[in-house]
């Protein structure tokens, strides 16, 4: 489904990514963490096409992402961290935005607003950071798209909401879509990710299920013990 050979990429003389190289399956939630600066959201905005590598391959869906062929973004939906909505109203942002989807879902989006508990409202600018993004992870998943893209999507919301987000996730993956995202709360990728992967120096240090990470370091070791293990350097070539 995805695959990304020796990825080189570079924001001017600050080296990203040096030969990092990565492949993902159809169906399973997947998790990706890293330090502050590490390049998370650049691998993300990478297979979404909106960044372009100096060297390496992608392949995400069959598709050259950097192509942003109409086929493939109508597949492929990237939730940013950060983000602006226009001052519009719900029935405006699904009037304009849903066509681009095929496989956008009403009922689905109304669902999920629903058990956000998104009030009444004339237009976004009305509501709070936290619920404007709730709005946006409802239409985001209500597209139905094959692969979502999430850069720390639990960022501005509640326990109660973060909760909600999940067991949304999970019924997309039971339904076979595949969610990857980042996050920096180890928790969390631990309780809903299927696989992890950590970004370390430019590169995919540690990747796999909890079972086989631990494995390389210690039976009973935690996410947050293998996190720091790697991005010590202790570990880094051995997992």
């Amino acid at each position: 489904m995805i695959n990304i050979s020796n990825l080189h990429f570079s924001y001017g003389p600050q080296k990203v990514f040096s030969g990092l190289s990565l492949q993902l399956q159809a169906g399973h939630i997947y998790g990706l963490l890293g330090k502050n600066g590490t390049g998370k959201s650049t691998l993300l905005r990478t297979m979404a096409g909106l960044l372009f590598p100096q060297k390496g391959k992608i392949d995400v869906l069959g598709f050259n992402p950097g192509k942003r062929s109409p086929d493939f973004l109508q597949q492929v939906f990237i939730l940013p961290e950060e983000f602006q909505l226009p001052d519009i109203s719900l029935e405006q942002l699904l009037k304009y935005h849903s066509v681009f989807y095929p496989g956008f879902n009403r009922k689905q989006f109304e669902k999920y607003i629903t058990e956000f508990e998104i009030p009444a409202i004339s237009t976004l600018q009305q509501i709070s950071y936290g619920q404007k993004k709730k709005v946006l992870i409802s239409f985001c998943l209500a597209c139905n798209t094959s692969l979502v893209l999430m850069d720390e999507p639990t960022n501005g919301l509640d326990p109660f909401a973060t909760r909600t987000l999940h067991e949304i996730v999970r019924e997309k993956v039971a339904a076979g879509k595949t969610i990857f995202f980042s996050t920096h709360l180890l928790d969390q990728a631990e309780k809903l990710c299927h696989r992890v992967g950590i970004v370390y120096k430019g590169k995919l240090a540690a990747v796999g299920t909890m079972t086989e990470l631990r494995s390389k370091v210690s039976a009973n070791s935690s996410l947050e013990e293998i996190f720091f293990s790697v991005t010590s350097g202790a570990t880094e070539q051995s997992i």
